[in-house]
């Protein structure tokens, strides 16, 4: 047999396995037959999850212990007890999760910490991220154990792998947009897909608030509202202090030589004046729907030679720990205020998969901008070779 007829027939047993999954998804059985549900119409609104700070998201609890997840720019999901079934009469636009959902395809890497923050890693079976790629231990742990499989980047999903382990949501970033195929086709097979949208909040506080969804999600509501209360309570407290009267250019050199800056109305920016500081770029805006913008360096060096403060965005180009490493990507930089008096810092490579960490990061920014920073910071550390 030509290796050709061998991946003919390889593509047909998968498509084959895949339509029966979708059927079995489509019945119940792959979780057992389920009983009918109550008239979706007939079901009361018995209370609201309480929002202080996200926009991009709301969940609506009715009585019978059913949850309905909205996010208006992507879709809603009903959140059925276990037990339960499924509401006649429910409108089409909404999926439909059975409670428990335990066996989750998470293909949005930063969502990863709220899981792990509601101890709920458990309930991630698949992963679109492989093991060398998370910087979050629990994460990588699990699967070097076994007990979270890789299923294929968020482009590439292994379909017949995230069917036979029966996977009952799909958690997608909105990367998903440049594949649109894919959602739809899991949606096809009977795999709803909840897309995550927490990056597009504004307020920092807001991108945190998220972990309210996945507390619905893991049934850990309460849970959930007790880590983001105290995380935001901490936060308002930093924001009551007096202002440093600081200013603060945050930034990274690209590969040809550019420096990537942060504009004005970008959630960083949020972090830094509400810790106390000023942004050496508050004009920087356009209509673009980039947060960020590159610009020469002779310009960087126009608007932040006289920062008091410089940050060094590692998330890109990674982590630096000297002046010199600094001075390095560009001489000029030996000439700016802060390096001067030694008052660079650089985040930690970890940040991007740690949006709970957003509170302890603006507690780094007060701490670095007041002058009472601790030995160690928990997101920044100071580049050595300063006074």
């Amino acid at each position: 047999m030509s290796g050709r007829m061998q991946k003919r027939i390889a593509a047909l047993l998968c498509a084959v396995f895949c339509v029966l999954g979708a059927a079995c998804a489509e019945t119940g059985t792959l979780r057992g037959e389920r009983p009918d549900g109550p008239a979706w119409a007939t079901l009361k609104v018995v209370s609201e999850t309480p929002v202080r700070y996200a926009t991009e998201f709301s969940i609506t609890q009715y009585e019978n212990g059913y949850e309905l997840i909205e996010i208006p720019a992507t879709g809603k999901l009903l959140l059925v007890p276990e037990g339960q079934g499924k509401p006649a009469g429910l409108s089409e636009d909404i999926s439909v999760l059975y409670r428990p959902i335990d066996r989750i395809y998470l293909a949005a890497t930063s969502t990863m910490d709220f899981f792990r923050a509601l101890d709920g890693i458990g309930a991630i079976r698949l992963s679109g991220t492989k093991a060398d790629g998370w910087t979050i231990l629990e994460a990588r742990e699990a699967m070097e154990r076994g007990d979270m499989l890789f299923a294929g980047k968020y482009s590439a999903p292994d379909y017949e792998l995230i069917l036979s382990e029966r996977c009952d949501l799909a958690i997608e970033s909105t990367m998903i947009y440049h594949s649109p195929a894919i959602s739809e086709k899991l949606i096809d097979y009977g795999v709803p897909v909840l897309i995550e949208r927490s990056s597009y909040e504004e307020d920092p506080l807001g991108r945190m608030e998220w972990i309210k969804v996945y507390g619905a999600i893991l049934g850990k509501e309460d849970e959930a509202a007790a880590l983001f209360n105290a995380e935001a309570d901490a936060v308002e407290a930093i924001g009551a202090q007096p202002k440093t009267g600081k200013t603060v250019a945050f930034f990274y050199i690209t590969g040809t030589g550019a420096v990537n800056v942060r504009k004005s109305g970008d959630y960083v920016v949020r972090m830094i004046e509400t810790a106390g500081g000023s942004y050496a770029f508050s004009d920087l805006s356009s209509g673009s729907a980039l947060s960020t913008v590159n610009m020469t360096m002779e310009s960087f060096y126009i608007g932040a030679k006289d920062a008091d403060v410089l940050i060094y965005n590692s998330a890109i180009d990674g982590e630096i720990y000297t002046l010199d490493e600094l001075i390095d990507k560009n001489p000029l930089l030996k000439d700016f205020r802060a390096v001067q008096s030694g008052d660079v810092w650089c985040t930690g490579k970890n940040l991007f998969q740690a949006p709970m960490g957003l509170g302890k990061l603006i507690g780094d920014f007060y701490e670095v901008l007041s002058g009472t920073e601790r030995t160690e910071l928990t997101y920044l550390h100071k580049l050595n070779g300063g006074n």
